[in-house]
């Protein structure tokens, strides 16, 4: 028989790098994530990446120079943070941009008529 344990992922400590936002959990695990998942904090100066405070009990962390919020159950499960007024759906990644057909690969395909 086994006893699951279920531990709420508080955070202790945080630290934010040129490349990467870790939190120190109060278990002991460490969670990181991309700095690039947040672009107030990927814009901030490494001043304001070193002011933050805990929110609550540590579930998460808030940085007032930028008013950035993470808690450790976004960066767990979450997804990056996106500017405003941009897309999700219809960003092309460089690597994809260079799989998107040509504007003149486009209009031929539009002018094209069906087979029979």
């Amino acid at each position: 028989m086994s006893t699951a344990v279920s531990v709420e992922p508080w955070i202790r400590h945080v630290e934010v790098t040129d490349e990467t936002i870790t939190a120190h959990l109060v278990d002991g695990r460490v969670i990181s994530v991309p700095l690039a998942w947040s672009w107030r904090l990927s814009d901030a100066t490494p001043a304001q990446r070193a002011n933050w405070k805990l929110i609550g009990d540590g579930q998460g962390v808030h940085w007032p120079d930028v008013d950035e919020d993470l808690s450790a159950e976004g960066m767990l499960n979450g997804v990056p943070a996106r500017r405003p007024g941009t897309s999700g759906t219809n960003r092309l990644t460089p690597a994809n941009q260079a799989l998107r057909p040509t504007s003149r690969a486009r209009r031929k395909a539009k002018t094209r008529r069906p087979s029979r």
